[in-house]
């Protein structure tokens, strides 16, 4: 299989290649390999190769003999490093799969290796001390986002179609934003962390994908949505199939657009003109779209604050775990400047301090609640500005406190977080370039469990303004 054919297919197109007998689960790994060997080493997004286990394959899978990669952090698969981008991690091996791994097996996925995510996936960009950056292969001076970054820059490079990413603060859609992909973050409750985690960041984070088509993701939610026994939150699956959704008309939706994010920062031009083109975009449709200012309820600060309580205390029991299992000490031999500064604010935050954070959560999702009891969609740049320079984000971090870090981090990407602490459906669409030639994708949000309302109006957009010939100066198939 030449490369140029491997990267023309998206997942469910090459699994339909093996399931007719055009290739074997073998040939697309091989090609996977190739792929992986002529880009990587200009983006680092792969951190680990390993060879699949394709004896097992179920050729009626969804996603039979396809390539995958899984993110280092919040998945685990038996026998395989999972380091969560930290020296203090470093060589760690999980004891078993996890459920969400047990499910990406179902599906017929065949894992060859893991992706690049900053320390912890703290980070809204990818340049661990670790592996090193990953770069974006659109221009490899620049940030392909995090805390997927890994994940992000080996789909838009054409290494696979599809790759496993999580999304705590807009991990999944802020790469798929700077890589020009499609990234779903799903409700809170549709997909299983467990066992060994109940919900990441107390609810906040989910785990999906990001994927060069819209019907890749909505195929790959039908393959992991579903719990454990066992588990403290469950969202219901609808009786339909979410790949199914991707072809119905979403009809005539209420949308209403935000400029400003909460924080009171305005898109950079090139932004705005990407929104402002959007809008025609979507009143071409049909869709009655009108500007909007929402309010989160609590101060921009307290809204920070929150979130820095519950991120961080809940990073010190994962920081002291690995930090007992390896053996090594909690300094800045085994942890980054901010990572160490965001475990040290943990430490600080009381059970009344966690606990007023939890009722911050309900007051925004309540008034998120509100919101969308009057429109469908909320619509918003997903980033503020196009993907930074590598060494932007991380500038004097030594001398930022962990509220300080969290507050970078927001600052970097205002707009996503409102569906984590929500826990709102939500995506990142790669609807415009820039003159300079970077992908800009725009935020859509729904109400709590209108999944499907979302990837309905994705398969509209990409059907009306499609993005999947766009290749960036790195890819695989060139």
């Amino acid at each position: 299989m030449q490369l140029h054919e491997y990267t023309s297919f998206d997942g469910l197109g090459l699994a339909q290649l093996l399931r007719e007998g055009c290739v074997s689960a073998a040939q697309l790994h091989d090609a996977a390999m190739r792929a992986c060997a002529a880009v990587n080493p200009r983006i680092n997004a792969v951190v680990e190769l390993w060879p699949p286990d394709c004896s097992t394959i179920d050729t009626a899978a969804p996603f039979a003999g396809v390539p995958f990669l899984i993110k280092d952090v919040a998945v685990t698969m038996a026998g395989r490093r999972s380091e969560a981008g930290s020296r203090l991690g470093a060589g760690h091996v999980a004891a078993r799969d996890s459920h969400l791994m047990t499910q990406f097996r179902q599906a017929g996925l065949a894992t060859f290796g893991r992706t690049g995510t900053p320390e912890m996936a703290f980070a809204t960009t990818t340049e661990p001390v670790l592996y090193g950056a990953t770069r974006n292969p659109w221009n490899v001076n620049l940030s392909a986002g995090g805390s997927s970054g890994g994940a992000a820059a080996a789909v838009a490079a054409g290494i696979v179609p599809l790759a496993h990413a999580t999304d705590a603060a807009g991990s999944i859609r802020v790469p798929a934003a700077s890589t020009g992909l499609f990234g779903f973050k799903p409700s809170r409750g549709r997909v299983s962390n467990g066992p060994a985690m109940d919900e990441i960041f107390s609810g906040l984070g989910v785990q999906l994908g990001v994927s060069r088509t819209v019907r890749d993701s909505a195929a790959l939610l039908d393959c992991v949505q579903g719990v454990m026994t066992g588990e403290a939150y469950v969202t219901s699956s609808p009786s339909h199939s979410w790949l199914s959704q991707v072809s119905v008309a979403p009809g005539q939706l209420r949308i209403g657009v935000q400029r400003a994010a909460c924080n009171g920062a305005h898109p950079v031009p090139a932004i705005d003109a990407a929104l402002d083109a959007t809008v025609h975009l979507l009143e071409s449709l049909g869709h009655h779209v009108e500007e909007v200012a929402p309010v989160l309820g609590v101060s921009w600060a307290a809204f920070v604050q929150a979130n820095a309580s519950i991120w961080c205390a809940n990073l010190v029991p994962w920081i002291d775990g690995l930090a007992q299992e390896s053996g090594r000490g909690v300094s800045l031999d085994t942890l980054e400047p901010a990572t160490l500064a965001c475990y040290r604010h943990g430490k600080t935050v009381s059970a009344v301090d966690f606990v007023a954070a939890l009722d911050v959560r309900n007051t925004v999702t309540r008034q998120a609640g509100a919101f969308f009891a009057q429109y469908d969609i909320l619509l918003t740049p997903t980033m503020p500005d196009v993907p930074w320079h590598l060494g932007r984000y991380g500038r004097d971090e030594e001398k930022l406190d962990g509220f300080g870090w969290t507050a970078r981090l927001f600052e970097h990407s205002p707009y996503t977080p409102l569906a984590n602490v929500a826990g709102l459906p939500a995506m990142s669409v790669p609807l415009s370039m820039s003159q300079e030639g970077l992908p800009i994708g725009m935020q859509f949000m729904a109400g709590y469990g209108k999944d499907g309302t979302l990837l309905r109006l994705a398969g509209q957009l990409e059907r009306a303004a499609p993005w999947v010939q766009r290749r960036p100066p790195v890819w695989a198939g060139h």
